[in-house]
């Protein structure tokens, strides 16, 4: 039997380097910012919902999503946010659905749903079990403004926007701290292989 896992933490908390182990040990991921990427490119139906929702200003001339100008609208704007979400999330759902429908099929011991928003979208129930990468807020910001060239105004509005990390981990089947090194972050990963293969 297949486990399901969700996986999810905050922006710049870690969740790429466990995503990366499960990868590393043969286990499929189902990435929801890729496949988030996938459905708002030229030509798909979201991309031109966005478009008339937002402005001509939100496209590139090549006719591709202005990701960053998006980001900036959103993320500077009351109630924008929630917008975007209402037009992405039907669409979003159903492609990582069936992902993860395709994935499982494959029959392999664990499948991940890598998902950040795991929690504000309503996911949880639909995996066996949902880990957390936490870490300190201080960590967090820093990390963030140090990743993406933020100011610390925007980085906060960033972290912000998403459900406070001490909220998801209290919700979570499985905490997975990082606030030392990567290694230590890989060693906590593996321990929960090991555990999950021996729930599957």
């Amino acid at each position: 039997m297949t486990y399901l896992l969700g996986l999810t933490g905050g922006i710049a908390s870690g969740k790429s380097t466990v995503s990366r182990t499960f990868k590393a040990a043969g286990f499929p991921v189902v990435d929801a910012d890729v496949i988030a990427r996938q459905i708002v490119e030229p030509g798909q139906p979201v991309l031109a919902r966005i478009a008339q929702a937002f402005g001509p200003e939100v496209l590139r001339a090549d006719g591709s999503l202005d990701r960053a100008k998006l980001a900036e609208i959103v993320f500077s704007q009351p109630g924008r946010m929630a917008a975007l979400n209402q037009i992405n999330r039907p669409y979003l759902r159903e492609a990582i659905s069936q992902a993860l429908a395709q994935a499982k099929a494959g029959g392999a011991a664990i499948v991940v749903g890598d998902i950040p928003l795991l929690y504000e979208a309503d996911y949880a129930d639909d995996f066996d079990g949902v880990a957390v990468v936490s870490v300190d807020p201080n960590i967090q910001l820093s990390r963030l403004m140090a990743r993406d060239g933020l100011s610390q105004a925007d980085a906060e509005a960033r972290i912000q926007s998403q459900m406070p990390l001490a909220q998801k981990a209290a919700l979570a089947d499985f905490v997975i701290d990082n606030n030392g090194t990567q290694e230590a972050t890989i060693a906590q990963a593996n321990a929960l292989i090991h555990r999950l293969q021996r729930l599957s």
